[in-house]
């Protein structure tokens, strides 16, 4: 089945706040995040909540997407211990419809595919962004909850290959260092 997003979930622009140094929420903002979506810090409670609307406060499932700069990339919220809202570079996409996954999103978002075609649409002098109208109106392709566990599923085991690769290749580049250094002595 193919549909438009606009037909399987809400999306809605982050919030604009200013964090501080102690707060009761999350602030999420690009630069926490990887190329591929992945959080690459422990984050901390930096925004006060108090002045945030409700409907700004992530829920379990949401999917945000960077829309703006060079770096976009579709996240899932899975944070159970922290409340969080997201920052104006993000929109926030909330499914209403049962029959797609928050993790089968976040993957097709993140294709290769969905990224070079909504990209092609990026407009800005200064820095380039990706509009809620082109995000609403993206074809997504959805098959089987069976079929989306199963994509999901292989990606994941996917990404954990490349991170293993890549520790390997580090510590063959530290053993071997270590040989040409140990050749000198």
């Amino acid at each position: 089945m193919k549909t438009e997003l606009k037909h399987i979930a809400n999306i809605q622009t982050g919030v604009f706040a200013k964090p501080v140094a102690k707060g009761d929420i999350a602030y999420l903002q690009p630069k926490y995040f990887d190329e591929l979506g992945k959080l690459t810090v422990n984050l901390e409670p930096d925004l006060n909540s108090v002045g945030i609307s409700e409907k700004h406060i992530l829920k379990q499932g949401d999917v945000i997407f960077a829309a703006k700069g060079s770096k976009n990339f579709a996240a899932r919220f899975d944070l159970e211990d922290m409340s969080a809202a997201a920052s104006t570079s993000f929109f926030v996409i909330r499914i209403f419809e049962e029959n797609i996954l928050p993790e089968y999103l976040t993957w097709y978002l993140n294709h290769q595919t969905t990224m070079k075609y909504l990209k092609s649409f990026a407009r800005g002098t200064s820095i380039a962004s990706i509009s809620k109208e082109v995000l609403n109106d993206l074809e997504i392709i959805i098959p089987s909850l069976e079929k989306q566990h199963l994509i999901f599923k292989i990606d994941d085991l996917r990404s954990a290959e490349r991170q293993i690769t890549m520790k390997l290749l580090s510590l063959k580049q530290a053993l071997n260092q270590q040989q040409l250094y140990n050749a000198l002595t």
